[in-house]
């Protein structure tokens, strides 16, 4: 039987999830409470048996890679697993990550190469998948999943015969003729793979990308198989996304389980179990080991070291990792990353008209509210739905006790420091 190299995508920025990932590669996403994102493939390739495993790092490196450190010393394995960089600045697509590591790939005597996205929700035996390749015959085969088609648009869209093979793939068709969508999950043949990826190298004007040129470049010289997939996958491409994602597990019948006979691998197990108090309440949310319950939570998901103050309530919420709600405060259809801290007598994420200090909100119906990491409210502060309040914003930052709805609430301190370094750039050219 071939040997297998499982190589993980692990450096996107992650750019349409805005806040949540200005400090932060995708990957390395809260998600569920005491989960990265990452968690899930890594976990995938430990119950898959994957003994060789590649963690490629690009954007936040150094933040991804202190987390992976932790997670290697909590779930050991008898694998080999090693963590690359870029050797040339920065990656320019999926497909040039794994060019510029063309040395460590020809290094290894691995017949196959597994190619696996990072920043994806799932649980997948990939031994399964590596078999289909075989049996097909295949020179490379690619993971798919039916999607509903008005979301066709944002994914690569397969088409294939009755035996499974490609006929036809576009990447984000503008106009999608099907719904078959690629996971970003793809085995290919190690000599056949090198030989594409120097072939797409040379090309000038290449986005560098497996599904903008490698696979489609495959199509009528390679023999290309789609495995289709029939269990939970989730792209959390945005904060909305994020938010269904997380919001389907507190669902009466979850269609995906962290738990079971292969739980989700972490580094969080270590913690003391969640606290509280008398006066505090929990109805239908996930709550991490390390949080102290005063108040109230309700329908949401709190990652470890979450302190929620006595009369303050969480509704529908994610709240992620050693934020701290105070007294008498209501969150309420939002998102807080981590380390935010709410002060008393606020209102995050109402809608409606709503009078603070004389002053009117405008009613509001829109979407989820998000507060960026270290944001700090300041006490009897209300702030509307779908309203961004960007990381490390100082209570001195903001400027009235009501936010209106759509706002943005930048960090001042921010802004003057990047001016004053702009004068000091004109006055050096001067």
């Amino acid at each position: 039987m071939e040997s297998v190299l499982a190589m993980i995508l692990a450096g996107g920025q992650g750019k349409r999830m805005g806040i949540l990932c200005r400090n932060r590669a995708k990957p390395s996403l809260p998600f569920a409470g005491n989960t990265r994102v990452i968690d899930f493939t890594l976990s995938n390739c430990i119950y898959s048996k994957l003994s060789e495993i590649a963690i490629l790092t690009d954007y936040q490196r150094s933040n991804i890679a202190t987390y992976l450190q932790s997670w290697f010393l909590m779930n050991g394995n008898s694998g080999k697993i090693t963590v690359l960089e870029p050797r040339d600045g920065s990656y320019l697509g999926t497909a040039d990550v794994v060019y510029q590591n063309l040395e460590y790939v020809q290094a290894h005597g691995d017949d196959l190469v597994l190619i696996l996205a990072g920043d994806h929700i799932y649980k997948m035996e990939y031994q399964k998948m590596l078999a289909f390749h075989r049996q097909t015959r295949a020179d490379a085969t690619v993971a798919v999943i039916p999607i509903p088609l008005e979301q066709a648009n944002r994914f690569g869209i397969v088409a294939t015969d009755s035996d499974e093979r490609i006929l036809d793939f576009e990447e984000k068709p503008e106009l999608p003729q099907g719904n078959l969508a690629s996971m970003g999950i793809y085995v290919f043949n190690k000599q056949l793979l090198i030989e594409r990826l120097i072939e797409d190298a040379e090309i000038h004007n290449s986005p560098h990308d497996f599904g903008h040129s490698i696979l489609p470049s495959m199509l009528n010289r390679d023999k290309l198989f789609a495995y289709r997939f029939a269990s939970y996958w989730r792209d959390i491409g945005n904060p909305q996304a994020y938010y269904e994602a997380n919001m389907e597990l507190l669902m009466p019948k979850p269609s995906f389980s962290l738990d079971g006979t292969r739980p989700v691998l972490s580094v969080f197990n270590h913690l003391p179990q969640p606290r509280r108090s008398q006066h505090g309440s929990i109805e239908n949310s996930l709550i991490s080991p390390g949080c102290v319950i005063k108040g109230r939570v309700e329908n949401s998901i709190l990652s470890p070291g979450v302190w929620v103050e006595e009369k303050a309530e969480v509704r529908n919420s994610i709240v992620m990792a050693n934020s701290f709600i105070g007294y008498h405060s209501v969150v309420d259809h939002c998102i807080l990353d981590e380390g935010v801290n709410v002060g008393k007598f606020c209102y995050l994420g109402f809608e409606g008209e709503m009078a603070v200090n004389g002053c009117t909100a405008i009613p509001d119906t829109g979407r989820l509210t998000v507060l960026g990491e270290g944001a700090t409210v300041p006490p009897l502060t209300a702030i509307c739905r779908n309203c961004k309040i960007l990381p490390n914003v100082r209570p001195d930052d903001f400027t009235g006790k009501v936010v209106s709805p759509n706002s943005v609430i930048s960090p001042r301190h921010e802004t003057d420091q990047l001016q004053t370094n702009m004068k000091g750039v004109l006055a050096n050219v001067s």
